[in-house]
């Protein structure tokens, strides 16, 4: 028997959005995706790059909560809150510290594990079949380390990446200058992982995978949503502007806007916000980047794309109404330079965007709690292009009514 091809509404053009677009539009539904700015505008558009499929760890940690108080209050630190914001975050910070002991990161890593091994094969499947694999490089990554001491506390970490089957070695010396030469003689030791990957560029391949959607008949709409209608007997999007869209099955993908859509439902508990995260995009020969460098000490990355270097990352939780803080790009793009003598720091553009996070760094991938035609999918963090295949394959899996690929349980939008 044949599974069912159905209308559906996907809110949300970034890249988790798109590869859902792709995998239902494949399997034959119809689909329309929904978002006010286009294909790839937000948070897809100047992202790190990261298929980071060995980036198993939560967030929340018991290291983490050590450093944090430190972090938290410092206003260019790695991990800051905006004063004004604080009242609003305590209950998201309350659960962060409830997530971060020893028996929930292992729950959370297990569950992560899952989630990479599947996406993984799901982005080098779909990447063939869309003819982009051309746009993945297979340089691997570098994680580098001040100090002794730094390198030591990262050790846990990789011994359970090695229980998960994550293949990586530590580099020192000679090694670690091959691997990246230019390097600051401050880094003592690093990390390389093979099987880390990275995009020749997020937007474009985003947009790539846009276009193998509209190849199998999708279509994009503008509109903003204002809120979801769950009266009646098809759910229903209702817009800023007043119109009014229906479909069998709607697909919440609107990233760190996902919760305001949800009002009156009982996702609106998920306790959904966003890490703000900035960088500056150098133009091409800014640095010889062999790979992808990662300063976890410092909480951003250097990356290379196709026509540039982009430094970024970090976290600033500041809501998703108050005015960006480029100083924070300002202090990244200064390290970056102590950490590479040899890079050109000129020319250089700004950026900002939302990651939505959730305190256990899981994603919310379920069906509406009390409508099953409504399917959330969201609350990937730093990890949306590293996931966004993986999503697009259990979303495709709950609307054609097959059982998901991996165990939903961890996922689920009533876990809180």
């Amino acid at each position: 028997m044949s599974a069912p091809s159905r209308d559906v509404l996907v809110i949300g053009a970034g890249i988790v959005g798109v590869n859902i677009a792709a995998m239902l539009s494949e399997n034959g539904h119809r689909v329309r995706i929904l978002d006010p700015e286009g294909v790839a505008e937000m948070a897809s558009r100047g992202n790190a790059a990261a298929l980071a499929f060995s980036d198993i760890m939560p967030l929340a940690s018991p290291k983490i909560m050590w450093k944090a108080p430190r972090w938290l209050f410092d206003p260019l630190g790695p991990l800051s809150i905006r004063p004004s914001y604080l009242p609003r975050l305590v209950p998201w910070l309350t659960r962060f510290a409830l997530s971060s002991t020893p028996d929930r990161v292992e729950a959370s890593a297990a569950a992560q594990a899952a989630m990479m091994e599947l996406a993984a094969s799901e982005t080098f499947a779909l990447a063939d079949r869309a003819d982009i694999a051309g746009m993945i490089r297979h340089d691997g990554s570098l994680e580098l380390y001040e100090s002794e001491s730094e390198f030591e506390a990262t050790l846990p970490g990789w011994d359970r990446r090695e229980r998960a089957g994550i293949e990586f070695r530590h580099v020192r010396g000679s090694d670690l200058a091959e691997l990246q030469p230019g390097l600051s003689e401050r880094f003592v030791a690093g990390t390389f992982i093979p099987g880390w990957k990275t995009v020749s560029d997020p937007r474009d391949y985003a947009l790539a995978v846009w276009r193998h959607a509209e190849k199998f008949g999708a279509s994009l709409e503008r509109g903003k949503v204002a809120r979801l209608d769950i009266s009646g007997q098809k759910p229903a999007a209702i817009l800023a502007d007043g119109r009014t869209l229906t479909a069998q099955r709607i697909v919440v993908a609107a990233g760190a806007w996902s919760t305001r859509l949800l009002a009156g439902t009982k996702a609106t508990r998920i306790p959904l916000d966003t890490e703000r995260g900035y960088n500056t995009t150098l133009p091409k020969g800014a640095f010889d980047l062999k790979r992808q460098l990662i300063f976890s000490g410092h909480g951003f990355v250097i990356t290379p794309l196709e026509n540039g270097v982009r430094v970024g990352g970090a976290v600033e939780f500041a809501g998703l109404d108050a005015a960006p803080n480029y100083e924070r790009s300002r202090i990244m793009l200064d390290k970056a330079r102590d950490f590479l003598p040899g890079l050109d720091p000129a020319g250089g553009t700004q950026w900002m965007g939302f990651r939505p996070s959730l305190p256990d760094s899981l994603p919310v991938l379920s069906r509406l709690p009390e409508r099953d035609d409504i399917v959330l999918a969201f609350g990937n963090g730093h990890l949306g292009l590293t996931q966004a295949a993986a999503m697009g394959r259990v979303v495709a899996d709950l609307i054609g009514d097959k059982t998901p690929a991996i165990d939903l349980a961890p996922f689920r939008a009533d876990r809180f």
